[in-house]
């Protein structure tokens, strides 16, 4: 639907479907309208039984002209007041503070789609605290902050789910569906394109410029982080783990060459379903899951509908489409479904290694950043990690030298204890606590 088609807020539009949520319109709320929050804004603007009351986004002469160019009545607004004013006259309020658009009267849900980490805390806490449940297309803080904006959200009787469409949350539903039919999921696949750990905003710059995205985010994703902090994301959701400190990756030309390329037998001995990906395969843009069944019928059956002789079984879905899916996980929540979460705690992280050699006395510059990369590790849910979390290597200064691909420790570097993104993980483990001088 082209732009001058859109509905705006407030206009007719079709009921919700049957069965998805119950009668009426839910109100949303966005922190954060970069590239993906752009589409998360037009996806409501398009479906029934959903109404986006707010959206919060520091840069707002920007996100004013996204808004225009979707016909959407809007009143950028600065109070309480001015809020309450816009949304009861049903205009959009757009704000450049997130703390105050999670108060929009009438809101249920706050997509928290920006990408800042310790922006995202606060956004998360204020919206709990309002009665609000959590959609996160933040992936960083929804692995840096899953488990602890979990508990608050069960003990305020509310959702906390990762989003619909990224690549975990369509695994995800993959698993599911593989649970469902009597299998055991072995092993949960992306397919990337292209991985560079040196990849920086600099060398990046043009790449990203061609897609249209933030050169520090693009370097994100060539460097492999992103992708190690999706992986994380799932084997935290599904009792998983990594079977070697930053994947396998191998390259194959098709994802259903993963049976060729992984040892399956040994997968799956491991009694945990393990997260991985392929490298360079078709098809672009897809995900995968390999599940197990030995059951005669069952693999009888499952011959004749053409998917092999078994007893691994690869599932396939061709695409992810992130914005255009997400709305189904925002409808999950408001029925107190959560399609993600990570109930089974850190059993895995992202922990930064050196992008090049690094010396004493540097400030570290963040994902996506020229001074590190993460690689996903398992852990032990109880106990504080070593290594620095990829996701707090920002604005924190090296003691001692580093070496390229050399991994980072919590010791390694100076870090205030009470900043709230340090306080908030390290309140997610038991004391005592490391010391950060």
């Amino acid at each position: 639907m082209p732009p001058s088609a859109i509905p705006s807020v407030g206009s007719n539009r079709p009921a919700a479907p049957r069965g998805l949520r119950p009668e009426g319109v839910a109100g949303v709320v966005i922190t954060g309208l970069g590239t993906m929050g752009q589409g998360l804004l037009y996806q409501l603007s398009i479906t029934p039984g959903l109404r986006c009351l707010a959206v919060a986004e520091l840069r707002l002469e920007r996100a004013a002209a996204f808004i225009r160019s979707l016909g959407l009545p809007f009143e950028i607004v600065s109070t309480r007041a001015q809020l309450v004013s816009a949304v009861e006259r049903r205009v959009l309020a757009l704000t450049d503070d997130g703390e105050l658009a999670v108060q929009a009267p009438g809101a249920k849900v706050l997509i928290e789609s920006t990408n800042s980490i310790l922006a995202s805390l606060a956004f998360c806490r204020k919206a709990q605290a309002a009665g609000l449940h959590l959609v996160m297309m933040n992936a960083e803080a929804d692995l840096l902050f899953g488990p602890l904006l979990m508990a608050g959200a069960r003990t305020a009787g509310l959702t906390y789910t990762s989003c619909d469409g990224d690549q975990p949350g369509v695994v995800k539903r993959l698993v599911d569906e593989a649970i469902l039919w009597g299998m055991e999921p072995v092993l949960l696949g992306n397919i990337k394109g292209f991985l560079d750990r040196y990849s920086d905003p600099v060398s990046i710059r043009p790449e990203a410029e061609k897609r249209n995205l933030d050169h520090r985010m693009c370097a994100a994703f060539t460097d492999g982080t992103k992708l190690c902090i999706e992986a994380a994301l799932m084997a935290n959701a599904c009792g998983g783990l990594t079977d070697v400190v930053g994947m396998h990756g191998p390259r194959v030309a098709h994802v259903r060459d993963v049976s060729r390329v992984f040892d399956l037998a040994a997968l799956r001995a491991r009694k945990a379903p393990v997260v991985d990906y392929v490298l360079g395969a078709e098809p672009d843009g897809g995900v995968f899951v390999v599940a197990h069944c030995d059951h005669p019928y069952q693999r009888g059956m499952l011959r004749y509908y053409k998917m092999g002789d078994g007893p691994f079984y690869t599932l396939v879905r061709p695409m992810h489409l992130c914005h255009v899916e997400a709305m189904r996980c925002v409808f999950d929540a408001l029925g107190g479904i959560s399609l993600m979460e990570p109930v089974h705690g850190f059993r895995t992280n992202v922990f930064a290694r050196g992008k090049r050699a690094l010396r004493a006395g540097e400030l570290l510059d963040g994902l996506g950043g020229h001074a590190t990369y993460g690689l996903i590790e398992n852990c032990d849910p109880t106990v504080l990690p070593q290594g620095l979390p990829s996701c707090l290597a920002d604005d924190v200064r090296l003691k001692r030298d580093v070496a390229k691909d050399e991994p980072i420790l919590l010791a390694d570097v100076g870090f205030d204890a009470q900043r709230a993104d340090f306080a908030a993980y390290l309140a997610q483990f038991p004391t005592p606590r490391p010391s950060p001088r």
